[in-house]
């Protein structure tokens, strides 16, 4: 959650791969989008457009 509190705008998961040091390689970006996608149904990020997430509106 920390890396969607400092950003400014909704983050794609290959942006949220490279803030947490996980590299970009397609199975650590496809491994975020998953935890990602699980989240939202949680209510955790939202997923303003497709592909796009941001922390919730409080």
């Amino acid at each position: 959650m920390a890396v969607f509190a400092e950003a400014d705008a909704p983050l794609r998961a290959r942006n949220v791969s490279e803030a947490m040091d996980l590299g970009l390689v397609p199975n650590n970006i496809n491994n975020v989008r998953i935890t990602l996608k699980h989240l939202t149904g949680r209510g955790i990020p939202d997923e303003t457009e497709q592909g796009l997430f941001a922390r919730p509106c409080p």
